[in-house]
Formats: structure tokens, C-alpha cells, sequence
């Protein structure tokens, strides 16, 4: 057998290859682990990982057919690293740097320092977080800084415990110190870590990655996105959280940077919109980039929570009432001129506009459809804009239509009708002769007037005999004077209460709301500091003056439970509670009732008749009546003007309920020195046309929470 033997050349070549690729081999490894082996093992080294949690989205605010009020938006905070900044060897520089980059782009840093920006250095009005991280960073330093010392001591002491040269003018010396200070507080209270600058701009951000400007870290983020102009006193906004609120919220594993509900239904619904935060594990090279992330526990976003409001119908009604408030301005604004023309003018009497609301809610349910404030503001800019908020005059901040407390007037007279027609002082076809003025007390110096007694200057007038109905639709004073006399106030009590009005245990609104007052005996005084009880204050109790105030919510409440013969439900705000995915509903809400007025239904009608009758009664209330002429909808209503005190100007009540035959909704307006509450019925005209188109289009449509389906 012939063997075949392999040629020696071939065997020499395969041996050079062989060793060639074994050099290139070992030439690279020796560069890899002993040339470049130390640079390789720092850089691994180098490579760090933390345990950061993440910060859950917030549950989106929705109103009653899904459409979005609420939401979050994604953006990119910048904060300080302060062990990169102050390795700077003038890291006050940097800091000046940084903020003039920062407000050539536009943006905003946050300074929480509370003293001016220019001389003469002053503080300014502080916010309650602002004024306890003052007082906590006056305790840290001790002996450092005299008591309670001026802005310009504290100023002087920053300029030496920082370092800031004499080479910085005051003013730049002071813009460094707000932000040392905002970074230097924050070990003397227990808060939130200091964000240099929130919802930063992509320019911003940019310059300062290509500038290389070292100690700013770039970290997401969310905030809160509004996407309706209407509602800010509802919705109210979120905060970082006090010293007391940290202490409560700590409790629920919130972490110390969490955003809370400050007001409003971000406050009202905290627990079901906050979420759960997450953890996750960074790892960031020497750089600080992050290479890699990996979730150890992923966040939950919060519920998302529906309103019974019908964002539609409420931005209408803003709209009314704003434009009803200035032409009554104009209308006080013109008669003011023409007194001063004619010498009359009393520059005492004060009659300026200084506030309004109004509310509409569901006949048939309770449910608030519309609550509106008037001045008005911003939400999305509430936090910047605060401090101006807080000096802007008529106080626009403050929620009328639930902490604004008023006294009625002639719109609390349908309840002491129910009152008196359930005790038996009348019934239906009682009648009474209107003398002008109620003179069984005269005798004790007091004889109380029917308005129609002086309406007309140089002359007395006084209604015809009125029942029940007819004195509702003249709204006379006389009558309600002999009502409430016989009735007494204690009666006029339980029933106010059963209407809701200053019922101690409120609406059932889960927002911040007052509870008013109903004129009585045990707490008299509300306005006069405990004076005694006397037969004049049940009088005026029955005409809806005395102590009694109520809310321009409680006002429209009880107007439904009138137009619904006597159930009153809650006003919950709370439609639903949907989970973060939308796929499942964690609530619904049912109307519930809190009360029932009981009376026979011959009862209501007369006082529904009544209330018609102010409306739609040409001979008797003809200005009212024109207003409602080619209206789609019968409406019912009730006027109310409530004396304020000597030298200032009436405020004006309305409140109303459509349709008169099957009533849906129900309506109140209060304007603050709006003189008659007839003044306010344009307004309620409006709404009702705006409802009823409303109605109209989303009857064609989807029906409520169909979007989520």
C-alpha cells in the first residue's frame, strides 16, 4: 500500500502562519493586560451603580365624560451635584454662571431664599414652607446671626459663610447666596432635595451639555399638565410637602421629595392619585452617564379620577359669570358717574363689584355640574405667580363658591314657607294684608318694613292680600314677618338644616367647603359677638337677614331639593375612580340622600307656583319675566337681596330650576355688592341656554365614560 506523504513546504508554511497569528496573539494581550491592563481595571472601577427610586405618574383628573382636565407631562429637571460644584475653585462663579445662562433661555431657577432680588433688600411675603425653612436655617446657625436679624444682616452673614468676594456687586451677591441658601437649608429641614431648575427648556439644556458646565445633573421627570383654562378652584395643584404634611405622608412610605395635592381635588383625592414609587438600579460610568437601568420594583401610577363637572358647561358658566360681573362694573361704573355729575356721589358708600359665583348642579342627583369663582386665576402658573396672587385685590385665590358665605336674603323665604306649611302656622289659601310695616313690636321700638313700603320715593305701598304662593311671587316681607313670628326660629332651624343650609355635617362635597351659619339662638352673635336674642333677629331670620350666611353651593342645593320636593342629596364631587390602565373601575359613585323635607305635595306646589310665578308673572314681576320671554325651557326661581350694612351696597342672589315641569338642574348666583338679585338673572338666562345646547350635542353623542369603553 502506497502511503501519500505530505510535502515538507507545506508543513514549513502552515508553521509560519501557525506562529504568526500565535504573535499577533500575545503582542495583544500583553497591550491589553499589561500596557493598557491599569488604565482597563481603573475604568471598570469606575463604573458605579445606585439605588434610586422612581417617582410613579399621578393619576389624571378627568371630568364626568372622560375628557381629560388633568394629566402629566414629561420633563427634565436640572439639580446640583454639590460635591462637582464645590470642587470648583469658585464655585460662586459657576453659580452666577449658571443662573445668567438660565434666565438668558427664559427659564426659571428656583430661589427659595425670601428676601428681594435688588436693593433696598428686604424680605418679602413669605409662603408658610419659605417662612418655617427660614426659621430652621436661623436656628442651624446659631450664635452665627444676630436675632431675628434684617434681610441686609442676613445678607451681610451669607456673604462671609459663603465666601462671596467683594468683587461681586450686591446684587450678584445676592442672587449666589439664594442659591447656596436654597442647597444649604435643605440639611436644616427635613425636604425635598433642591431643583436647581424644574420643566427645564431642551435650549437650556443644550447649552449647557455643550458648555460642559460642570455640577448640574439633567434628571426626568413629570409635572403636572392642565389641559383646560377653567376649573383652577377645583382642581387646585401640587406642592412639595411641609414639615406637618412629610410627618402624615411619611406615614404612607411617601418619599421626602413627593409632590402633593395642595388644594382643591389634588388635595381632596391625594391617596387615590399619588401612586406607588418605584426603585431601580443605575449604573453610570466615571462621567456620571448612565449606561444601564434596571428596575428592581416598578412604579404604579396613580387612579385616575372622574368629576361629576362637565368641563363644557363649566367653562360656559366662568365665561357668564365673568362677563355678567363686568357689566354690572360698567352699570355701577356709569352710575357713579352720573351722581357725580348731578352732586349726589357718596364717595363712602361702597359699591364696587368685589366678587362673584355661581353654581349648577343635577336636580335628580345632587351632583355639582358647574362651580365657578369669580376673580379667577391661572392654575398652571400658580406656583410662580403665588406671591402676586396673594396681593392681587378681591383675593382670587379664594373659592367663593364653597368658602364664601352670604347671607340670603328673599331666596330663604321658600323655606320658611315649607317651614310654616309643615307646622301648620298656614296653609296654602292663608292670606295676609300687607300693611307696609310690621308693627306688633313698635311698642319695643322695632317695626320692620316690607320693601315695596318705600320702593318708590315720596310714597307707600304695600301688596295686595297674599297666600302662601302669591307672597313668594311678590316676596313679601310682610308676610313672612307675621310667618315667622308665629314660627319662631328654632322651627325655621331644623328645616334650614334640612335643606342644607348651614347644616353642620355640610354638603357631602369632598372639597374644602364652609359650613355657614343659620341664624339661631345657641350661637347668636356670629356677627355681633354674642348679643342677646331678640323677636327682631327671628323676623329678619325669616326674610333670610339676621346671622344667617350660607354658601353659594348650600344656595343651589337646596334650590334642587326645593325643585325636587324635599330630597336632598349630596353634592359629592367623586363620579368614578378608574385604575391607572383603565381597566378597571375601583368606584362609582350613587347618588345618596342626606336628608328629606317632608311636606304634602299640595305643599310644593304652592311654593313651586310662587317661584314660577317671580319668573313668568308679567304683571306682578314683568322685568324678571322679560328676561325669559323665548327661553326653550319654563324656569322657576326665587330673587334675594341681602343687606350688608350701612354705607355698602347690597349683595344680589339668584337661584333658579329648569325645566319648571321636570327639573334637571339648578342654579345659584352670588355678586358680591350686586345690589338686586333680580341683576343676576341675565346670567342665570344664559346658563340655562348654555346647558340646554350643551345637553343637546352631548345627548347626539357619546354618553358619560363611553371614551373608556
Amino acid at each position: 500500500m502506497n502511503k501519500r506523504m505530505i510535502s515538507s513546504g507545506r508543513v514549513l508554511a502552515l508553521a509560519l502562519i501557525f506562529g504568526v497569528i500565535m504573535v499577533i496573539y500575545l503582542v495583544f494581550l500583553y497591550r491589553l493586560q499589561i500596557i493598557e491592563g491599569e488604565e482597563y481595571y481603573n475604568r471598570s472601577n469606575q463604573i458605579q451603580d445606585s439605588l434610586e427610586p422612581v417617582t410613579a405618574a399621578r393619576g389624571n383628573i378627568l371630568d364626568r365624560y372622560g375628557r381629560v382636565l388633568v394629566s402629566n407631562k414629561e420633563c427634565y429637571n436640572l439639580s446640583i451635584d454639590t460635591a462637582k460644584l464645590f470642587a470648583n475653585e469658585d464655585p460662586n462663579a459657576v453659580i452666577l454662571e449658571l443662573v445668567d445662562r438660565v434666565q438668558s433661555f427664559g427659564d426659571t431657577y428656583n430661589d427659595d431664599l425670601p428676601i428681594t432680588t435688588e436693593p433696598p433688600f428686604e424680605y418679602r411675603d413669605m409662603t408658610e414652607i419659605e417662612r418655617t425653612m427660614l426659621q430652621a436655617y436661623f436656628k442651624d446657625k446659631g450664635d452665627a446671626l444676630p436675632d431675628n436679624p434684617t434681610a441686609v444682616e442676613l445678607l451681610s452673614y451669607m456673604r462671609t459663610r459663603y465666601d462671596i468676594d467683594n468683587s461681586y456687586s450686591a446684587q450678584e451677591a445676592r442672587l449666589i447666596a439664594g442659591v447656596r441658601y436654597s442647597i444649604n437649608v435643605r440639611y436644616a429641614i427635613n425636604t425635598a432635595d433642591y431643583v436647581f431648575v424644574e420643566d427645564a427648556s431642551m435650549e437650556l439644556i443644550t447649552s449647557i451639555m455643550e458648555n460642559k458646565l460642570v455640577g448640574i445633573d439633567v434628571d426626568r421627570a413629570y409635572i403636572r399638565d392642565y389641559n383646560t383654562e377653567y376649573a383652577a378652584h377645583l382642581l387646585g395643584y401640587v406642592g412639595l410637602m411641609t414639615q406637618e404634611e412629610y410627618e402624615h405622608y411619611s406615614l404612607m412610605d411617601y418619599a421626602n421629595d413627593a409632590m402633593v395635592g395642595k388644594d382643591g381635588v389634588e388635595y381632596a383625592f391625594e391617596e387615590q392619585l399619588h401612586g406607588h414609587d418605584g426603585t431601580a438600579r443605575l449604573y453610570r460610568n466615571a462621567s456620571g452617564t448612565v449606561l444601564s437601568t434596571v428596575y428592581e420594583e416598578e412604579p404604579e401610577p396613580g387612579n385616575h379620577v372622574y368629576l361629576t363637572i362637565d368641563i363644557a358647561l363649566q367653562e360656559q358658566v366662568e365665561r357668564i359669570l365673568a362677563t355678567g360681573v363686568a357689566a354690572r362694573i360698567a352699570a355701577v361704573d356709569e352710575d357713579n358717574a352720573k351722581e357725580m355729575l348731578q352732586g349726589t356721589f357718596d364717595p363712602e358708600f361702597k359699591d364696587e363689584i368685589t366678587g362673584a359665583a355661581a353654581v349648577v348642579v343635577n336636580v335628580k342627583t345632587g351632583e355639582p355640574l358647574a362651580i365657578a369663582s369669580w376673580p379667577t386665576y391661572d392654575v398652571s402658573t400658580i406656583i410662580e405667580n403665588y406671591q402676586e396672587l396673594m396681593e392681587t385685590p378681591n383675593a382670587p385665590l379664594f373659592n367663593r363658591a364653597l368658602l364664601g358665605a352670604y347671607a340670603p336674603g328673599s331666596t330663604f323665604k321658600p323655606c320658611t314657607a315649607i317651614a310654616a306649611l309643615n307646622a301648620g302656622i298656614i296653609n296654602t289659601e292663608t292670606e295676609y294684608d300687607c300693611e307696609g310695616v310690621f308693627t306688633k313690636y313698635a311698642a319695643d321700638g322695632y317695626a320692620p318694613q316690607c320693601w315695596i313700603w318705600t320702593a318708590v320715593e315720596g310714597a307707600n305701598y304695600t301688596h295686595d292680600p297674599d297666600n302662601v304662593t302669591n307672597a313668594i311671587k311678590d316676596s313679601c316681607n310682610y308676610f313672612f314677618y307675621t310667618v315667622g313670628d308665629q314660627l319662631g326660629v328654632d322651627e325655621m332651624e331644623k328645616t334650614a338644616h334640612l335643606f342644607g343650609l348651614g347644616d353642620p355635617n355640610g354638603t357631602g362635597i369632598e372639597l374644602v367647603e364652609t359650613t355657614g351659619n343659620m341664624s339661631n339662638r345657641a350661637n347668636h352673635g356670629y356677627y355681633t359677638n354674642g348679643a342677646e336674642w331678640r323677636i327682631g333677629d327671628t323676623l329678619q331670620a325669616a326674610i333670610g337677614q339676621s346671622d344667617s350666611i350660607f354658601t353659594p353651593l348650600q344656595l343651589a342645593e337646596y334650590c334642587a331639593t326645593v325643585a325636587n320636593g324635599g330630597t336632598r342629596y349630596s353634592a359629592s364631587i367623586l363620579k368614578s375612580i378608574r385604575s391607572y390602565d383603565y381597566s378597571e373601575q375601583l368606584y362609582e359613585h350613587q347618588p345618596e340622600v342626606l336628608s328629606v323635607v317632608e311636606s304634602a305635595d299640595y305643599n310644593w306646589a304652592a311654593v313651586h307656583e310662587g317661584m314660577y310665578l317671580v319668573l313668568n308673572d308679567w304683571a306682578a314681576n314683568g322685568a324678571n319675566a322679560e328676561h325669559w320671554v323665548d327661553c326653550k325651557w319654563k324656569v322657576a326661581g326665587k330673587t334675594g337681596t341681602a343687606q350688608k350694612g350701612e354705607k355698602i351696597q347690597n349683595d344680589s342672589i339668584f337661584m333658579c330650576y329648569a325645566p319648571y315641569e321636570d327639573p334637571e338642574i339648578a342654579i345659584a348666583i352670588v355678586v358680591e355688592r350686586g345690589s338686586a338679585g333680580a341683576n343676576n338673572i341675565p346670567m342665570a338666562r344664559d346658563i340655562v341656554d348654555a346647558y340646554i345646547n350643551i345637553k343637546s350635542y352631548t345627548d347626539t353623542s357619546e354618553g358619560e365614560m363611553a371614551l373608556l369603553k
